[in-house]
């Protein structure tokens, strides 16, 4: 307890440096862009309107509100790929940093995550337009989103926290994840309705992909008005405080070792 203790009161000295890491990490993304963070929402909104495009009419998905029911899962996949690759580089990237003085070193990893997740509530400006021209109908319910967005950043940090930290030994790992990320989402029902796939695959995506957890929760409440299914929110919690207990420690476990390798 008193090491946690301990934790907590560093975090507090050094909070500030973490808001102006996560201010820094969003400035640049946008920096020298005419449009600026306008681009937090034409970007999803572009992406989106050819995704409807080219799976509603070559694929011919029967879903009902079909571009609801893909930018709500290009949101939530999107910021855990961009966080995730963010926090990858997280401590290699600072290194310099490092070496000079001493900075809790989590304090990289948890900026970049924050950043992103920051991006994907401006990207939420894109949702909402999505809304209001296919006419969803806003309910009670909505006020649960916000628990939804807790769990998936909870678990983009737990994982962000793993690859940093095993990208400081293993520099191939930027390229397993990539192929990774890229079966991810195809494992995942992102454009795609999950009963159109075999039971044992559906069975799969249910059972071990903690993004279908998150997305179908969202999705329940946006599209059928309706309270998720409190086994969908167990798992999603679960899966979520499962990643970042692992993440955080490996990274507290090998984080003494990292001056040694970057």
């Amino acid at each position: 307890m008193s090491t946690l203790i301990k934790r907590l009161e560093v975090f507090r000295h050094y909070r500030p440096l973490l808001e102006q890491l996560v201010a820094k990490d969003i400035k640049l993304k946008y920096r020298r862009s005419f449009l600026g963070y306008i681009w937090s929402i034409l970007n999803p909104l572009m992406i989106m309107v050819i995704m409807v495009l080219v799976f509603s009419n070559i694929f011919r998905f029967d879903i009902e509100n079909y571009p609801v029911y893909l930018i709500i899962g290009q949101t939530i996949y999107n910021f855990v790929s961009e966080s995730t690759n963010q926090a990858m580089w997280s401590i290699t990237g600072n290194a310099a940093l490092m070496k000079k003085t001493y900075v809790p070193k989590y304090i990289f990893t948890l900026s970049r995550v924050t950043s992103s997740f920051i991006n994907m509530v401006f990207a939420l400006g894109a949702m909402l337009i999505v809304f209001l021209i296919c006419r969803v109908n806003f309910n009670v319910n909505m006020l649960f989103i916000p628990v939804i967005l807790l769990q998936v950043y909870v678990f983009a940090l737990g994982l962000g926290l793993l690859l940093a930290q095993g990208t400081v030994f293993f520099r191939d790992i930027q390229y397993i994840y990539s192929a990774f990320l890229t079966a991810w989402m195809y494992a995942t029902p992102i454009f795609y309705p999950v009963d159109q796939l075999s039971f044992e695959m559906m069975w799969l995506i249910k059972h071990i992909n903690p993004l279908y957890a998150y997305i179908t929760q969202f999705r329940t409440i946006v599209l059928d008005s309706m309270f998720p299914d409190p086994r969908l929110i167990l798992y999603g919690t679960v899966m979520s405080l499962i990643m970042l207990v692992v993440g955080t420690w490996a990274f507290l476990k090998t984080q003494d070792k990292f001056i040694l390798y970057i």
